[in-house]
């Protein structure tokens, strides 16, 4: 019987798969020589593959369009990029380079949106929908927006006291200020509450639309929001919420005849496994057909098609790599891996809510496995990972006492919201550092550039943010 970790990967998925390949025993990402960048800047090591971006963006748009042509759909289709998913610069520009429009979550993100018209990074057509409790300084900031000549900047509310907090800061205005509702949805049965806290809930719309903003001459509404915080999943739960959510925009639209945009939010999953399956061409297409089935019901305009994807756009683009320092036999049936960094820094989303990264050795694909788990080097409980989707464990494999080399474990798609959860570049757990980040980009021939973007944290840039008194070496 075969025994070696690439026959268990062979045989238990499709492999090679899309961004993933062994060539002479070491593992490739997207075509990128992992072994090369370890052997170059050493572990711990976070990398950004930006070109992945560009593909996600791409694919996404490709297939809403191609829906939006088979149902001959009438409306049509905008890609938002959720800045909070990913905040940084060079994974924005990327974005934008591919013609994605924004998506805000508070007041600060529209200080970075002012760094992006300095660099002249942003065109004032560019759509900006405001989304996240909208603070006084939030809605002053999206209001200077439109005065330096947004016109396309929507203010999605998501309460009804935004409104009335938004009414006393514009007493008049030369041009309409665009609005959009978010609608609070149910959460699935599952969860720890029976209704988002997000949005207005659906009872309410309408009472609301009619009496606060139909006939004020100050505000146009546009668009109706709503997102389903598990996801666009094919299930029950998912298209339930949906057919609310069409029902209301109907209602709405009958109404009001300025609404024109339903936004589907964010949602759409990526890889967490190498046997992970999801039509995203079917339930694009059953969005679409669902949409317009509605309103060719309801005798209304079919309307625009917005999203807001973050995590699809960027997460797979990501990647962590360590080194395995130890093997730590600590019973009969449990074998620890302690890595290079700590997991609860480098990849929170792993302990906060269970998220499951892929998890790949990067060399040693010709040695036999064992059931492992995952230690970080912090001195915290909850410092560890140890279940995969492939029967609920880890296999890994074997270091042999001879081997000349560590073992090198990868976690991958972890492009979206670890940096910023962690506190990139901030105070971490046990004042152990952020590590060196890599960008990989291609040139206009299609050969890789690889470029250190951020070396590691050091011990002294923690120490002055706590308030030390730090010498600088001369």
């Amino acid at each position: 019987m075969k025994n070696t970790y690439f026959d268990l990967i062979d045989q238990s998925y499709k492999f090679p798969q899309e961004g993933f390949d062994v060539d002479e025993g070491y593992l490739t990402f997207n075509g990128v020589s992992l072994k090369y960048l370890i052997d170059k800047y050493g572990t711990p090591l976070r990398l950004m593959y930006l070109p992945k971006i560009a593909s996600q963006i791409k694919s996404v748009r490709n297939l809403f369009n191609r829906a939006i042509k088979k149902n001959k759909y009438k409306g049509n289709y905008y890609n938002c990029y959720c800045t909070k998913c990913n905040h940084f610069a060079p994974v924005i520009r990327k974005a934008l380079k591919q013609g994605v429009h924004l998506e805000t979550s508070s007041s600060y993100d529209i200080d970075l949106v002012h760094q992006l018209i300095k660099e002249d990074k942003l065109d004032k057509s560019i759509i900006l929908i405001h989304n996240g409790y909208k603070t006084d300084s939030y809605l002053d900031k999206i209001l200077g927006l439109q005065k330096m000549g947004f016109k396309n900047s929507m203010i999605v509310l998501d309460s009804m006291n935004e409104l009335a907090r938004l009414k006393k800061k514009v007493r008049k205005s030369k041009q309409k200020i665009k609005l959009g509702i978010r609608m609070a949805i149910n959460e699935a049965p599952q969860a720890a509450y029976y209704t988002s806290r997000l949005g207005i809930r659906q009872s309410e719309i309408l009472d609301f639309y009619e009496k606060e903003i139909k006939g004020d001459k100050r505000f146009e509404l546009k668009m109706l929001h709503f997102f389903v915080d598990s996801g666009i999943k094919d299930n029950l739960y998912y298209w339930g919420e949906f057919q609310k959510a069409m029902k209301q925009f109907a209602e709405l639209k009958a109404k009001c005849k300025t609404l024109s945009a339903l936004n589907l939010g964010g949602g759409f999953p990526i890889r967490n496994n190498l046997g992970f399956e999801y039509d995203y061409e079917g339930i694009i297409n059953q969005i679409i057909s669902s949409i317009k089935g509605t309103c060719e019901e309801q005798s209304i305009e079919e309307p625009d098609i917005f999203t807001e994807f973050g995590k699809y756009t960027v997460g797979e683009s990501g990647a962590v790599i360590f080194s395995v320092l130890e093997e730590k036999q600590q019973n009969d049936s449990e074998l620890w891996y302690m890595v290079d960094n700590s997991l609860m820094n480098t990849i929170p989303d792993a302990w906060s809510i269970f998220e499951k990264f892929i998890l790949l050795p990067i060399n040693k694909w010709d040695h036999e496995y064992s059931r492992v788990n995952i230690g970080g080097i912090s001195c915290d409980h909850s410092d560890y990972y140890n279940s995969e989707d492939l029967n609920q464990q880890i296999l890994l494999p074997v270091n042999k006492p001879r081997d000349k080399e560590p073992l090198y474990l990868g976690f991958f798609h972890t492009g979206a919201y670890q940096d910023a959860i962690s506190g990139y570049g901030g105070i971490k757990h046990c004042l152990i550092p952020s590590p060196k980040y890599v960008l990989i980009d291609k040139d206009k021939k299609g050969n890789f550039i690889d470029t250190l973007y951020r070396d590691e944290q050091s011990v002294n840039q923690m120490l002055a943010i706590l308030g030390y008194e730090i010498e600088e070496k001369q």
